[in-house]
């Protein structure tokens, strides 16, 4: 049997991160899920505009975030 469920990717390139929403597949034949082509394809997009600092599109895909280092004290 096979089931669907929305699972959040989070990805980080750099000083920036993105959480990416993909499917996961449950299959009974698996050990453990998998996902799509087109959400690999979709994740390696959004890593990759990251990586160039293309806000734009990866923000297209998903919620952008800018990371910025805090000092402990």
């Amino acid at each position: 049997m096979r089931t669907k469920r929305q699972a959040v990717e989070l990805l980080r390139e750099g000083k920036y991160a993105a959480e990416i929403t993909i499917e996961l597949i449950d299959d009974e034949e698996s050990w453990s899920p998998t996902m799509s082509l087109n959400d690999a394809r979709k994740l390696e997009t959004v890593r990759l505009a990251l990586k160039r600092g293309d806000i734009a599109e990866a923000a297209k895909y998903g919620r952008v975030f800018e990371l910025i280092p805090v000092a402990a004290e």
